[in-house]
């Protein structure tokens, strides 16, 4: 879903690793692109095009795998959340939050979602979190786990210090960012980053310490 130009789905099928694919979008236009495209590479007999929000064009059962990437990870925990059937322990997600990455896996641990791998991808001077997900066996998540989940210290060294840097740099600025508002209503999420930012720390020295 949010397919925009339509290339992966066109990708999987072109490699033979769908035998088919439906694409959604919430607007028309990256639909008409992605119809465009598929015509062009010889795979619009093998897809399907729907507008919609969200999953509320797929049904129960007419999937086996379903990819949300390029979204916020609030606006993914969303769809989520919204689709009846998200449970369903027979479903693949593949999912990559551009942001809000901590948001995501906290509602799919307090979800009861797995994490059943998290991978590094550099892409220029971006670096992304891609995780395989499946309903069931999960557990709550720390705060810090949240932002660095086991599966991806498992990645490329040299990624995983890059994103160490990253979501603890994050961290930090949101931290002195409420420290600097003084607002008794924000102790709630001063504690969760001060949390999450200690947790982190201690997580990269005995990362460090396992090399």
């Amino acid at each position: 879903m949010g397919c925009d130009h339509g290339y992966l789905g066109i990708y999987l099928l072109r490699e033979g690793l769908a035998d088919f694919v439906m694409a959604m979008d919430l607007r028309h236009e990256p639909l008409q692109r992605a119809k465009v495209n598929a015509a062009r590479f010889g795979t619009a007999s093998r897809m399907r095009f729907y507008v919609c929000d969200g999953l509320q064009a797929l049904e129960q059962g007419s999937v086996d795998t379903v990819v949300c990437a390029g979204l916020g990870g609030d606006a993914i925990a969303k769809i989520l959340d919204d689709c009846p059937w998200s449970n369903d322990e027979t479903i693949t997600w593949i999912l990559q939050p551009q942001t809000s990455g901590n948001d995501l896996r906290r509602y799919l641990g307090e979800h009861a979602f797995s994490i059943r791998r998290e991978v590094l991808v550099q892409d220029g001077g971006f670096l992304y979190a891609a995780m395989e997900v499946k309903s069931g066996g999960g557990r709550p998540l720390s705060p810090g786990e949240q932002y660095m989940s086991s599966s991806l210290l498992k990645e490329e060294p040299e990624l995983v210090r890059a994103y160490f840097e990253r979501v603890i740099q994050g961290t930090k600025r949101a931290v002195e960012g409420i420290r600097r508002a003084k607002s008794p209503t924000e102790q709630c999420r001063l504690d969760y980053y001060e949390t999450a930012l200690t947790e982190l720390l201690k997580m990269r020295t005995a990362y460090e310490d396992s090399k």
